[in-house]
């Protein structure tokens, strides 16, 4: 028999660690799994043959299990029908957090043989097992079990040294989430389950052995249990402090309003460009906040976030969600003035999304949320925000990230932002919209003379706007001496030390 283990990644630098936990945990089938992973964009044809190159030969059952998600669905669906067209006797099974809810519904369930919904690591070897050996299963659906987390392989091992000199490494302490928060599919989540440390950190030896040097962190909850939390930072920092030529860089999910003292001594330890958090904020709105049942500490999360930016070297993305039920863009704009004020590194300007099974839907009705029906299912209009004014958020996003988090505009942007960030910025995107009619493929060269030329619409001289901009514009990424430089591991190719980071290093 042959079981392929196959999705498609949003970018080829993403390495799929649902797939390498599948593989890993195969058992007496693991000899005869292969894993092949593809980037979205590439041609059905193309990845169909390469599936079918690898189907068994001697007449034995071949297994496709494919991974679907929110970015792939719509290709991976193109890819299955087509292997049914051509290979109907492959047996493909679905699983992922795609099709793990409303799947009766979806056209690539009705297209597969089987669904694995939540947890596969214990579900789809024993349904590989029943489909090789008999009897096979009279139900087209099979709800994951969860095993106890000592008894999961992790997937590290299956890295290659491809993976670790060429792609980010997605490793996790935890799975799970306590937390509620109703856009989130973790609200579907009873709590979190901790891996154990020992093993764990084992695993992380292991690939800095290899050469591994980039690691980001999955877990939902990185900061939950803040005695875990320091040994995995006090391992990072062993590593910067035995070879600090040859830096590592870790990539952490915080929760904004949890942060002894005991978290902050480690955090400050950090140099310049070894650590980065990302920050959920979401909203600065209580009333917002306890309709879709996130609890947060507003003031304790900011204060954090600003201890962050002035005490540590850490590099923050704070992200915000614009169109959450009860939210309007004077709630919205409020609270991007105060995150603005807090100066973190990067906003992340997220617009909602309907992910499949998250408690959101129950707001439908009372607030008019309309999602777009198709992949990802973003929010289109609310009974506060309109579909015009909500295109404009969307733009806003788009632009705010070629402006503000590119780090390429740091001494331009606060001329942008004036003392009414937000809605200095809303006039500045409905412009920019208004003279290029494009929100992707803009040229830099061009963007910068766009920036330029809406600076002296403002009121500014030449002479000053030609100062600021040769000040942030140089074309290129600058290069700062206490930046992680690219790592040379043995018998690969340098790895790049993250570049949106160096920039923002500069400011």
């Amino acid at each position: 028999m042959t079981i392929l283990l196959s999705t498609l990644n949003a970018r080829y630098s993403h390495a799929s660690l649902g797939l390498r936990y599948l593989q890993a945990n195969m058992g007496d089938l693991r000899g005869d799994t292969q894993l092949h992973e593809f980037v979205i964009g590439a041609k059905t044809t193309d990845i169909v043959e390469k599936l079918l190159a690898h189907k068994a030969t001697d007449g034995s059952t071949t297994i496709v299990g494919f991974g679907v998600y929110i970015w792939n669905i719509e290709e991976t669906t193109k890819v299955v029908a087509m292997l049914k067209c051509i290979a109907p006797e492959i047996v493909i099974v679905l699983g992922g957090p795609e099709v793990s809810y409303e799947s009766e519904q979806q056209q690539i369930v009705k297209l597969a043989d089987y669904l694995v919904t939540g947890w596969g690591d214990v579900t789809f070897p024993d349904l590989c097992r029943q489909i090789i050996n008999g009897p096979k299963p009279l139900m087209k659906t099979h709800i994951g079990i969860q095993p106890p987390m000592q008894d999961i392989t992790l997937p590290y091992s299956l890295y290659s040294d491809h993976d670790i000199a060429h792609r980010t490494l997605y490793v996790e302490a935890s799975r799970g989430c306590p937390f509620k928060c109703e856009f989130c599919l973790s609200a579907l989540d009873k709590t979190a389950w901790p891996f154990g440390l020992d093993t764990f950190l084992a695993e992380l030896e292991s690939l800095h052995a290899r050469g591994a040097r980039l690691f980001k962190f999955v877990d939902r909850t990185f900061n939950l249990n803040v005695k875990t939390s320091l040994n995995i930072l006090q391992f990072f920092l062993d590593k910067l402090a035995a070879h600090p030529d040859d830096p590592v860089f870790a990539h952490f999910e915080l929760v904004p309003d949890h942060l002894p003292d005991a978290l902050k001594e480690a955090i400050t330890k950090f140099p310049p460009g070894a650590l980065q958090f990302e920050i959920g904020i979401q909203s600065f709105n209580p009333a917002v906040q306890a309709l879709v049942s996130r609890k947060q500490n507003n003031q304790k999360a900011a204060d954090n976030i600003r201890w962050l930016i002035e005490k540590s070297h850490a590099h923050l993305h704070v992200d915000l969600i614009a169109g959450l039920p009860g939210e309007d863009v004077e709630s919205f704009a409020q609270g991007f003035d105060k995150l603005v004020a807090l100066e973190p590194h990067e906003i992340q300007f997220g617009i909602l999304k309907r992910l499949r099974g998250t408690p959101i839907i129950r707001h439908t009705q009372t607030f008019g949320l309309i999602f777009d029906p198709h992949p990802p299912y973003t929010i289109l209009a609310t009974n506060l925000i309109d579909f015009a004014t909500m295109q404009r958020l969307v733009r806003f996003s788009r632009y705010w990230d070629l402006v503000a988090n590119s780090g390429r505009f740091a001494h331009t942007l606060p001329l942008i932002l004036g003392a009414t960030p937000f809605f200095s910025f809303m006039a500045f995107s409905d412009w920019l919209y208004g003279k290029t009619d494009a929100t992707h493929r803009i040229a830099m060269d061009r963007l910068a003379g766009l920036v330029g030329q809406w600076l002296r619409l403002q009121g500014m001289t030449d002479a000053s706007v030609n100062a600021v901009l040769s000040t942030d514009y140089a074309g290129q990424p600058p290069k700062l001496p206490n930046t992680p430089k690219p790592v040379i591991a043995a018998e690969h190719a340098p790895i790049v030390a993250p570049q949106r980071q160096a920039r923002h290093l500069t400011a």
